[in-house]
């Protein structure tokens, strides 16, 4: 009978966390003052490089005789959540959007999908394809890969702009309530990969809730097409378990921790896109990272949740324009 009782508990609660799960899209906040007719388009043509036994996917546009512009998405996205932002910079060299592996039309290998493992396939892609003196922009965990990368490779890159990106370990505690709980679930051993690979809850329900505005069917389209089955989900369900948060996993907040630690110390021009109320750059982190890292410029665009694009893309667009075209004309300052 007690085991009965638990059990019968135990579903209850679980029955419960499901239905918060499915009840925080509906009645989560909008950004307020959208972009009007962001486009649905993507006019680009994916390209493909081996690296490492396994093709990776990226789009380019500008000047391929350019100093490259290196775009990295995040989790669950792909290179089409940098469609409006690209135009902004054709003008100003070699802009390429890559597709980390195992996400958009990048092959998905049997692998782990750790920290690690993404950063040995995004040097490897920088490598294959000869990228030299590199403006990177970065969202979400590019901002991660992105950091990681620069720190020990320094003399390749020429500036950082991040966005909504992971930059340092973090705490649960700084994030709202909606976020503290949807992360705890996410990293539960029993029940994230359920939630996002077998329930593809992450693109289905976050992705949208996240980006602050209605996404049309066409750009859910977009964003749903690398994860058709339980299988190919795995780089979406693995990285929520890579947040270095609250001292875990132990690898990545020593790592993730030491390339803060060295972006503190470095020179490498900086700057931070953010909006109100942003999801990871909420403005306490960005008052802790005008105190941490003071030669760093910001750029505010406007009202935003996580993925800022999907709001403000030519505010973005602008900002990054400006800040790329300073950092050309002032060598000096690379």
């Amino acid at each position: 009978m007690k085991k009965f009782i638990l059990l019968a508990a135990a579903t209850a609660l679980a029955a419960s966390l499901s239905a918060c799960l499915q009840a925080l899209p509906v009645i989560a906040p909008k950004a307020k003052n959208v972009e009007a007719n962001i486009s649905t388009a993507f006019p680009f043509e994916r390209r493909f490089v081996e690296v490492n036994g396994a093709r990776m996917a990226y789009v380019e546009a500008g000047d391929p005789n350019g100093a490259p512009i290196l775009l990295v998405h995040g989790n669950p996205t792909n290179a089409y959540l940098w469609r409006n932002i690209i135009p902004h910079l054709e003008d100003r060299g070699r802009v390429i959007a890559v597709e980390l592996i195992g996400m958009g039309g990048s092959d998905k290998p049997d692998i782990a999908y750790r920290f690690a493992e993404h950063a040995e396939y995004f040097q490897g892609f920088i490598e294959v394809m000869n990228l030299k003196d590199i403006v990177l922009v970065l969202h979400d965990w590019g901002g991660g890969l992105g950091l990681d990368y620069a720190a020990r490779h320094p003399d390749n890159v020429r500036g950082l702009a991040f966005m909504e990106a992971v930059m340092m370990p973090m705490s649960l505690k700084d994030a709202d309530p909606a976020a503290r709980f949807i992360f705890s679930r996410f990293r539960d051993p029993d029940a994230g990969y359920k939630i996002n690979a077998e329930d593809n809850y992450f693109v289905e329900k976050l992705l949208p809730m996240m980006a602050g505005r209605d996404l049309s069917e066409a750009e859910m389209a977009a964003y749903r097409a690398p994860f058709p089955t339980e299988r190919s989900r795995r780089p979406v369900a693995q990285w929520p378990f890579e947040i270095p948060l609250d001292g875990a996993p132990a690898d990545n907040v020593k790592r993730i921790g030491d390339n803060f630690e060295w972006l503190r110390g470095a020179d490498t021009p900086l700057l931070l896109v953010y909006a109100e109320p942003g999801m990871i750059m909420r403005p306490k982190i960005v008052d802790g990272l005008r105190r941490d890292l003071p030669r760093m410029e910001t750029a505010f665009v406007g009202s935003g949740l996580h993925y800022i694009q999907e709001t403000q893309p030519t505010k973005i667009g602008e900002a990054l324009d400006d800040w790329i075209n300073r950092l050309q004309a002032n060598p000096e300052t690379d």
